[in-house]
């Protein structure tokens, strides 16, 4: 399923982020899109087909009857069985591409530095970063004390922890002292954690063993107590949190809060300045918040301000003032005020930045002499710096269509901003910029090997027309130098629109092997997102879900309209929520699409959206609706991908899930396979591949990710009739 709360987004944003380096497409009226190209595998493989074991749904008196229920079984051998079966027929299909595969493998990893490291940023008096090493999957988190000429110290090398396991993500979060380590691991993909400590003065780790935790975590300043979330073990709703102290029996510590609205999920954070621990709880449209002394880790928290339905917000700390981020008193776009920290309520907030019905506040970063903001104007991103005495000003980007975001600004006693910059043909660099003489300076920006020249391609920003007449779509391009625009380029449009997640346009080194053989990419802006502000996430949720769709689809077709592709050469691609953007567009307009890819599809809405106990579905509500009410019921059943199969032709199709996925649930993408093989007219190609060791964002490691992409781009370059070569 997909998320809209800040909590909640993560379920697929994760994703969503992960899908935004390669591409998604649609395409026009006209002819069909023609036929897979014939193959040596095509020819006497057996599709796998699901035993039919119907289970009749009822709700509202309406009943649905579901052939592939039984696919939610996961401790079910015939469960197994079957991805299995999937998985050799998706392998047999694509064996004749194997060499493609391995080419496309090597220009990936031949790109990306193999040995690397991250800009090191200053906290205290430690230079924290972390490297990468040729031959090695997993990142080593390293430290300098006092300056970057001082020796390394690795806290933690993930990959000595990866070894033996299939999947492996682990992270840590290290004490303001700096003597103290908590780190998070996770070995299956489910995103349920166990954290350990580690003594980083003495090497020595602490026995203690955290279970099902969610990762999230934060040392109070006496350097000894750690608050760390935990998740229901069925719903994995991060609910809890605990209070622990270093040398502790996990099983005696103490429980500070409880968030027992099923529809709120809970975290801990510290404030900026370090002076306050801060325990949220979000909702889709509303957030509570409490704050205690960091210092007094023992102490009782204080309720900020009660939730109210409506009310988001977000605040930090400077001084002697919390400084709220605010869609109080109508601000849709967000407003930026601040409040004694002795007087919260609502009654002492004064206007730091008022609302604007044109500019989006996305956030801010404080510092002792400095307010940045992270804005959004006409689709895209600025960051503005103004002195808390005197001027203001904007730091300038000058692309059509680029990603500029505030990075690690951990300490406010400096005039130093770091940010992130970086554009469809920019590689991702990072900035520090001297807010008071306005001077940048590169620190880093990532090499890409191989002769990489950004002149040698061209960045766009259009805009589609939408069917309504109300609004026209941003739609973000890049292409190599030359191309020209006769409707006979490839091109694979990507898009999201769910959770008010914004898709950047940022740079991908793994998306040249498609530029190279002479693609276009485009990334659709679509309602649902907030790239125009939060009127554009409002008009592609709950009623107006359908827009999102709509919207992708007029994109596609203006693409067309405009020579840079046609529905013989136009792909489709998209993850999680942007699964469900597949699902439905295939159902909408099936004849656009020459290939479709869908990871980890969010496809049986309804169904999901009425089981409680699936993870994360009570967040969803105030997302796509609740089913339990009638009306909301018919109009998610009217786009559940999965409910509006029927049988006529439907394009070539990839499908990837993952067994232990939290956030969508293997069987939804499963069954979608399994009712459109049962139902569909076309002879074209219909894949499904699950990731058996693996959750929502795929395997874990530098080359199984590599693998993975080289599948995907050779499943969509084996679709034309003559797969290009690169130049």
């Amino acid at each position: 399923m997909p998320r809209a709360n800040a909590a909640c987004r993560n379920r697929f944003l994760f994703t969503a982020a992960l899908l935004a380096v390669s591409v998604q497409a649609a395409g026009c009226t006209g002819e069909g899109a023609a036929p897979a190209a014939e193959s040596p595998a095509d020819a006497g493989v057996t599709p796998p087909v699901a035993r039919v074991i119907p289970e009749q749904l009822e709700t509202h008196g309406h009943t649905r009857i579901d052939n592939y229920y039984w696919l939610n079984q996961r401790d079910n051998p015939a469960v197994i069985e079957y991805l299995e079966e999937e998985n050799a027929y998706t392998g047999a299909l694509m064996a004749h591409t194997e060499d493609l595969q391995a080419e496309l493998f090597d220009e990936i990893k031949g790109r990306i530095k193999q040995t690397d490291l991250s800009v090191p940023v200053k906290e205290s008096d430690f230079f924290y970063y972390s490297r990468t090493e040729d031959g090695s999957d997993y990142p080593i988190h390293a430290r300098k004390r006092g300056s970057l000429d001082a020796d390394e110290e690795v806290i933690l090398d993930v990959n000595a922890y990866a070894e033996g396991h299939d999947y492996y993500a682990a992270f840590p979060e290290v004490s303001t002292a700096g003597d103290m380590m908590a780190w998070a691991e996770d070995t299956r993909g489910r995103r349920i954690y166990t954290i350990r400590i580690r003594n980083l003065d003495t090497g020595e780790d602490y026995p203690e063993s955290i279970e099902g935790a969610s990762g999230n975590m934060v040392w109070a300043e006496d350097n000894r107590t750690l608050f760390y979330t935990k998740r229901d073990p069925g719903t994995l709703r991060s609910y809890q949190i605990y209070r622990h102290r270093v040398g502790a029996d996990p099983a005696d510590d103490v429980l500070v809060y409880q968030e027992d609205d099923e529809e709120f999920s809970s975290r801990v954070r510290k404030t900026k300045s370090k002076r306050y621990i801060v325990i949220s709880s979000s909702h889709t449209v509303m957030d509570e918040h409490r704050f205690l002394d960091a210092t007094d880790p023992g102490g009782e928290f204080t309720l900020f301000l009660p939730r109210e339905r409506g009310h988001e917000h977000r605040f930090d700390h400077l001084g002697d003032h919390f400084y709220i981020r605010t869609n109080l008193e109508g601000a849709e776009n967000f407003k930026l005020m601040r409040t004694p920290v002795a007087a919260t309520a609502t009654g002492n907030w004064e206007t730091v930045v008022p609302h604007r019905s044109d500019v989006f506040l996305q956030g801010f970063e404080l510092f002792r002499n400095y307010l940045v903001l992270s804005e959004r104007a006409g689709g895209l991103t600025r960051l503005r710096v103004r002195a808390w005495e005197g001027e203001e000003h904007e730091i300038a980007f000058d692309e059509p269509a680029y990603l500029a975001s505030l990075s690690a600004n951990p300490e406010p006693d400096t005039n130093i901003l770091r940010y992130g910059y970086t554009s469809l043909s920019a590689p991702r660099a990072v900035y520090d910029y001297d807010m008071s003489t306005r001077e940048r300076t590169l620190l880093k920006e990532d090499e890409v090997l191989g002769g990489y020249d950004r002149t040698g391609y061209v960045v766009e920003r259009l805009h589609a027309p939408a069917r309504d007449g109300a609004v026209e779509v941003p739609v973000s391009l890049v292409y190599r130098q030359g191309l020209e625009k006769d409707g006979d380029n490839p091109l694979l449009l990507y898009a999201y629109g769910s959770y008010g997640a914004s898709m950047e346009p940022t740079f991908s080194s793994t998306r040249l092997s498609l530029l190279d053989r002479g693609f276009v990419y485009a990334i659709a802006h679509i309602r649902g997102g907030q790239e125009l502000g939060r009127a554009w996430y409002e008009d592609g949720k709950m009623f107006n879900k359908k827009n999102t769709f709509t919207d992708y689809v007029d994109v596609a077709d203006f693409l067309v309209a405009e020579g840079y592709t046609s529905p013989e050469k136009l792909f489709a691609r998209g993850g999680s929520a942007g699964g469900l953007l597949m699902g439905a567009v295939v159902n909408m307009r099936p004849q656009l699409f020459r290939g479709v890819v869908a990871h980890v599809p969010f496809v049986d809405v309804v169904t999901t959206m009425l089981d409680e106990s699936i993870p994360l579905t009570t967040f969803e509500w105030d997302e796509w609706g609740d089913p339990r009410d009638l009306e909301s019921y018919r109009y998610m059943l009217s786009y559940s991908p999965y409910d509006q199969v029927e049988p006529k032709d439907y394009p070539n199709m990839l499908v990837t899930t993952g067994l232990h996925d939290s956030q969508v649930q293997y069987w939804e993408p499963a069954k979608w396979v399994a009712k459109l093989r049962a139902t569909k007219t076309d002879e074209n190609r219909l894949l499904l591949k699950t990731h058996m060791d693996a959750g929502h964002g795929g395997g874990s490691g530098r080359d199984r990710q590599y693998e993975e992409l080289a599948l995907e781009f050779a499943f969509i370059l084996d679709l034309l009739e003559e797969a290009p070569s690169p130049r």
